[in-house]
């Protein structure tokens, strides 16, 4: 198992969809609450967030590995498909 890295800000309704995402999917597969995930906001951690390679949040990473970067337009279904790839990976990992 991967440890996931996710790059947030507090405002971002982006961000906030891919929380609910989570916590919705935690709640469907008990394996997902195992999964070691480390929250960095943005704003607040902005020296670590300039040693990764993402433009857009929220960016999940399973290792140093980018597997999720938000676009612009993007919508609750599509964000929630794109967080359980990455737990997928990080568990399959």
């Amino acid at each position: 198992m991967q440890k996931i890295t996710m790059f947030y800000l507090t405002d971002c309704p982006y961000c906030k969809n891919a929380r609910k995402a989570m916590e919705e999917l935690k709640g469907e597969n008990p394996e997902y609450r195992k999964l070691d995930i480390e929250m960095i906001e943005e704003e607040e951690h902005a020296d670590i967030a300039d040693q990764w390679d993402y433009w857009a949040v929220p960016s999940m990473f399973v290792g140093k590995e980018k597997v999720f970067e938000a676009h612009i337009g993007q919508r609750y279904p599509e964000i929630r498909e794109h967080v359980k790839e990455v737990f997928d990976k990080a568990l399959a990992e």
